[in-house]
């Protein structure tokens, strides 16, 4: 386990060349660029980014729109291909050689644009004839042009639609009036068509009261029929149709390009990446300075790149002064290395502590483990996890690194399974073959007071925990130089942890070593009187004395912890429990020897199984995290640390398979 150390690199080079050693660092894998300190003579150049931000962005709306299109297609055709996935490999030739097909890329970018504009234009006309031809269906019966609808010398006729639900009162008004008739040409689940006539002396009160009752007159005043209007508008609509098919057709003979223009949209954004960090440099009239910090052992690698470049370069690598604080660039083995994330997630470690992946590492697997308790869900963790994990060896991303850390978690929960005797909640070696106490029955005695024996393991379990966080603690001052603090703040915790630890077993009745209760008790009342002693050591006057005092109510903050490891018994016999109701229920069923009762056995045991298994793990996942950053990281841990990113190496679409990649960075 170990925090990389860390190189600084001063460079001055001439202007001219910043592009292409900008290329070789990138090139390296191994710089981060940091703000180059105030200089005189010396100015932050102005780079205006907002060009290429834009066109940047152009192109990766382009691709987006091209990339929903082809899969919206795959969906249809019910085909499937490996085109829209990300994390595909590209060469570092390939990747810096993308520049030069800009043309070919912005060919590309407009004829999207253009098949998207042509699409979007087709939707909005599609979309316009489509509610003219639905207006349209319910004259699409009347096979007279509309022209013969008209008024005549006497009478006046009026043809429209109104509410179906106004139907019966609508011609219940109508028959009422004399010299007036109607006739219903069409009706729909909405509408009705009516044609009206009536006398000009009764023309104004008809119209009365097909206002009232919603009537809307048709629109159509031409020589067609409302048959031929319906059936053009069918035609428009299929023409639209059609030509929307021919233009996904269009975007889908593009698919092939998504890799490419992928490819050229993560150059651009290291083209961008380039031009914004320029305002962490410095430059004069003819030169620029650039600070950053390179990972100890990949000092010549960066040499020879820059060497290769320009020989216009100074360059001079040097410790980080006190002041600094350079990034965290973490290495550790394939397993640690899963948990990082975990630490990750609750704050980075600070350069300047030592990292605390692998002591954590062990304490989440084995909290895990202890939660899940079970031999069978461990197996089932370990495959499964194990295989995500191994077929993403050599592209981990942070679901495949989750999976290898619940495969380490299995491990530990066949561990645990195997002491309880549990798999999948069957007593897989009979009742009475069991090593660990029944977490549901077994109780013991402390003070005659009968508590959970599994609980009471839980709880030493946790002031194990305390007791190597404080070692950590006395380890992270001595590194620094500050050996009384770790005596103090580390050693003398520690040794009171140990001296609870003792006098919990010893106050157990069932373990019947009362004398470590004894020595367990004057150990830790010693090591508390100590730590209240040394509490003070840097104040003056009245605060040695507060000090102390808060050093023995730390006690009470100790005690609550110690309570918060709890939590793995209680969730252990959630997880217990439900197991072993599932497996007596379908045990009994499948031993009943009937068919159905069998075949609903068995999906309970599946079923039944895969969702405890899920609950557990996800209720695992977080308590067992709140332990570490609370409980123990609470301990020692600082954090506040900047992970190392190297220039140009966030890629959002490919994957840079680099010539020479020194081993630098944690994927």
């Amino acid at each position: 386990m170990a925090i990389v150390k860390m190189r600084r690199l001063n460079l001055i080079a001439m202007s001219y060349d910043k592009d292409a050693i900008l290329d070789a660092l990138q090139r390296t894998n191994a710089v981060e660029v940091t703000t180059h300190a105030d200089t005189e003579n010396t100015v932050i150049p102005t780079v205006d980014t907002d060009d290429i931000n834009g066109y940047f962005v152009s192109v990766e709306t382009a691709l987006e729109a091209l990339c929903s299109s082809v899969e919206q297609t795959q969906k249809e055709k019910g085909e499937k291909s490996e085109l829209l996935k990300d994390g595909f490999d590209v060469s570092y030739g390939e990747f810096i050689s993308i520049k030069d097909k800009k043309d070919e890329m912005d060919g590309l970018v407009k004829k999207i644009n253009a098949l998207v504009d042509e699409r979007n234009e087709c939707k909005g006309e599609l979309s316009k004839i489509s509610k003219k031809r639905e207006q349209a269906k319910i004259y699409s019966i009347i096979d007279r042009p509309f022209a013969d609808f008209k008024d005549t010398l006497h009478t006046k006729g009026r043809i429209g639609v109104a509410p179906i639900s106004v139907k019966d009162g609508l011609c219940t008004a109508l028959s009422e009036i004399e010299l007036c008739a109607y006739q219903i040409i069409n009706t729909t689940t909405d509408e009705l068509l009516l044609h009206v006539v009536a006398h000009r002396s009764a023309a104004s009160e008809v119209d009365s009261i097909l206002s009232a009752f919603g009537f809307v007159d048709c629109s159509y005043e031409r020589t067609e029929t409302g048959a031929e209007i319906y059936r053009q508008l069918q035609e428009k609509e299929s023409c639209l149709q059609a030509a929307l098919e021919q233009n996904e057709a269009g975007m889908y003979a593009l698919k092939e390009e998504i890799r490419p223009l992928k490819t050229y949209c993560d150059h651009l954004s290291f083209a961008l990446e380039k031009e914004k960090v320029s305002d962490k440099l410095r430059a004069t009239e003819r030169t620029f300075l650039l600070q950053a910090y390179v990972p100890e052992g990949a000092e010549e690698i960066v040499q020879n790149e820059l060497r290769a470049v320009s020989g216009a370069v100074y360059m001079e690598f040097s410790e980080p002064t006190e002041e600094e604080t350079p990034p965290t660039l973490l290495r550790n083995n394939s397993v640690v290395s899963n948990f990082e994330s975990i630490t990750n997630t609750y704050s980075t470690p600070h350069y300047r502590e030592f990292d605390p992946n692998a002591i954590m590492s062990f304490f989440y697997s084995l909290f895990m483990g202890f939660i899940i308790g079970d031999a069978g869900y461990g197996l089932l963790m370990a495959a499964v996890g194990g295989y995500l994990w191994w077929k993403n060896r050599a592209k981990p991303s942070g679901m495949s690194r989750l999976a290898g850390a619940f495969a380490v978690g299995g491990l530990f929960a066949i561990f645990w399974g195997a002491l309880f005797n549990s798999f999948f909640g069957f007593a897989a070696l009979g009742k009475e073959n069991t090593i660990m106490p029944d977490p549901q029955n077994d109780m013991w005695s402390i003070a005659g007071i009968s508590v959970p024996s599994v609980l009471i393991i839980s709880m030493v379990i946790g002031v194990f925990q305390l007791f190597v966080g404080y070692l950590c603690k006395a380890i992270q001052e001595w590194r620094r130089g500050n050996i009384v603090d770790g005596i103090c703040d580390g050693v003398i915790w520690a040794l009171f942890s140990v001296g609870v630890g003792l006098a919990i077993v010893g106050f157990v009745d069932e373990a019947n070593v009362p004398l470590l209760g004894t020595i367990g008790g004057i150990m830790a009342g010693v090591t508390l009187l100590l730590a209240m002693l040394t509490a003070g050591r840097k104040e003056k006057f009245f605060g040695k004395f507060t000090k102390g005092f808060g050093a023995a109510y730390g006690v009470i903050n100790y005690a609550s912890d110690i309570l918060s490891y709890a939590r793995l018994y209680g969730l252990m016999l959630s997880g217990a429990v439900i197991a072993q109701i599932i497996a007596t229920y379908s045990g009994q069923f499948v031993l009943s020897g009937n068919i159905a009762l069998i075949a609903l056995g068995v999906v309970l045991l599946i079923i039944g199984h895969g969702f405890n298994l899920v609950m557990n793990l996800l209720g695992a996942y977080i308590h067992d995290a709140r332990l570490q950053y609370v409980e123990f990281y609470g301990r020692f841990f600082e954090g506040e640390g900047e992970l190392f990113t190297p220039l140009g190496s966030q890629q959002k679409y490919v994957y840079l398979v680099r010539e020479k990649t020194p081993q630098t960075t944690s994927k």
